[in-house]
C-alpha cells in the first residue's frame, strides 16, 4: 500500500485546512475508507469522522487516533505536492497521519476474520490548539463501538530528532501540559519625570515576570519540571510618559498532573500580591491549554513489543525525556489506558539533528514512514483485542 498511502498524504498536503471544520479534509478521508465495511459517521459539533471496524467475533473495542487539521504556516519546502493553500501548510505532519490511519484501516479490514472485537478509528479535527478531541469525547468517539474502549493509540511523526521509520516512546509522561497566563497590572500614568506621582505599573510588571520565575524554582520540584516563559510584555506609547497599564502573557508548561492542578493558584497570586503591595492591581486570567499526555506502562511495552515484530528489532526507542509539547491526545488517555508514539519521518539523507522541525515552514516528512505508521496501528489493535 505504500504508493497509495503516499498519494494520498501528497492530496491531502496541496489541501490543508486548520480549525474544527476541514471539510476537505474529511471527504477524502470519506472516499479513502469506502469499501472496506466500516460503520462509518461524522461530528455534528465539529468536522470530524468516526468509522467502526468490527471483527468477525465478538470482544472489546481499541481507538485508534489520526488528526487532520494544518497550521497557519506558508510554506517553504520547495515539494512537488506543496500546499495550494496560501497561509497554511500540514507543518506537523497530520497528512501522515491521516494516511496512515488509513492504511491501519486497510490492514486491519483484511484481517476481520482474526479479530475478535472492534476497532474505532477517529479522524480528529482541531489538534492544533483547538480541542478537538475533547468535542468527539463528548460526541462519544470512545463509545462508538457500543461500549468504552479499553485502549487507544496514536502515533505522530517528527521531521527531525528521530531516524526515519524509528519508534519512540516512554512510559508516564510523553508531552507537558500547556497552559496560557495573561496579566493586566492597572496603575496610574503620569510624566515620567515625576514617577512618584503616578503609579507605575511596568516596573511592577517586570517585578512579576522575575517573582514567576521564582515560584518555579522554589515552589516546585526540580525533578517535576515546571517551564513559565514570558512571550509578551506591551506598555506605554513613548519614553517619557508612564502608561496606566502594563500586560505581560505568558506560557506555562508543566510535567505532571499533580503540578498542572497547582500551577494555576501560584501564580495567580504571585502576581496579584505583588502589584497589591505596590498599591497597584493585577488582573489575572488563567487559561487552561491541553493537560499533560500520560502513557500507560503496559501500553508502552505492548507498543516496544508490537514494533520489533512487525517492523524490526531496530524499529523502537525508548525517549529519555518528555516533549515539552502538548498534544490534545491526553484528553483521551485522561479517560482510557494507552500510548502516544513518535515516528521519525526525517527525509532520507538529512541529519536528524539538524532538519528542520515540526511547525516549521521548512519541515518535510518522507513517505517511506507511512508504512510504519499502518503497520504499527494495526499490529497494537490486532494483539490487544487478542488479549481479549
Amino acid at each position: 500500500m505504500a504508493a497509495e498511502l503516499a498519494a494520498l498524504r501528497h492530496d491531502l498536503h496541496r489541501i490543508p485546512e486548520q480549525g474544527l471544520e476541514v471539510p476537505m479534509t474529511q471527504a477524502r478521508v470519506l472516499a479513502a475508507l469506502e469499501g472496506l465495511g466500516l460503520e462509518v459517521t461524522t461530528g455534528t459539533a465539529v468536522g470530524s469522522v468516526v468509522a467502526v471496524l468490527r471483527g468477525a467475533r465478538p470482544g472489546p473495542a481499541v481507538l485508534l487516533r489520526g488528526d487532520m487539521d494544518a497550521l497557519p504556516v506558508t510554506e517553504e519546502t520547495g515539494e512537488p505536492f506543496t500546499s495550494e493553500h496560501t497561509g497554511f501548510m500540514h507543518a506537523c505532519g497530520h497528512d501522515l497521519h491521516v494516511a496512515g490511519l488509513v492504511g491501519a484501516a486497510r490492514l486491519l479490514a483484511a484481517r476481520r476474520e482474526e479479530l475478535a472485537g472492534s476497532v474505532v478509528l477517529m479522524f480528529q479535527p482541531g489538534e492544533e490548539g483547538f480541542h478537538g478531541a475533547r468535542y468527539m469525547i463528548d460526541e462519544g468517539v470512545l463509545d462508538a463501538a457500543g461500549e468504552r474502549v479499553v485502549a487507544a493509540y496514536a502515533i505522530h511523526v517528527a521531521s527531525s530528532n528521530t531516524p526515519l521509520r524509528v519508534v519512540t516512546g516512554r512510559a508516564g509522561t510523553a508531552m507537558a501540559a500547556s497552559d496560557q497566563l495573561y496579566v493586566t497590572v492597572r496603575g496610574r500614568g503620569g510624566h515620567g519625570s515625576m514617577p512618584h506621582l503616578a503609579a507605575d505599573p511596568v516596573t511592577v510588571a517586570a517585578e512579576i515576570v522575575l517573582a514567576l520565575q521564582t515560584v518555579v524554582t522554589r515552589q516546585f520540584d526540580a525533578h517535576d519540571p515546571v517551564v513559565v516563559s514570558v512571550g509578551r510584555v506591551a506598555a506605554g506609547t513613548t519614553d517619557n510618559v508612564i502608561p496606566e497599564t502594563a500586560q505581560l502573557d505568558a506560557t506555562v508548561r508543566t510535567f505532571s498532573r499533580e503540578h498542572h492542578e497547582a500551577i494555576p493558584d501560584r501564580l495567580v497570586r504571585v502576581a496579584e500580591n505583588i502589584a497589591a503591595a505596590h498599591g497597584l492591581t493585577a488582573e489575572v486570567t488563567y487559561e487552561r491549554g491541553y493537560p499533560v499526555t500520560v502513557n500507560d506502562p503496559a501500553e508502552v511495552d505492548r507498543a516496544e513489543r508490537v514494533t520489533r515484530a512487525v517492523v524490526g528489532p531496530d524499529a523502537y526507542e525508548t525517549a529519555k525525556q518528555p516533549v515539552s509539547g502538548a498534544e490534545d491526545f491526553a484528553y483521551v488517555l485522561q479517560e482510557v489506558p494507552g500510548a502516544f508514539l513518535f515516528l521519525g519521518a526525517t527525509p532520507a539523507g538529512e541529519d536528524p539533528a539538524t532538519a528542520p522541525y515540526n511547525h516549521s515552514p521548512q519541515a518535510r516528512f518522507d513517505d517511506a514512514a507511512l508504512p510504519v505508521a499502518a503497520a504499527v496501528l494495526a499490529g497494537l489493535a490486532l494483539d490487544r483485542l487478542a488479549e481479549g
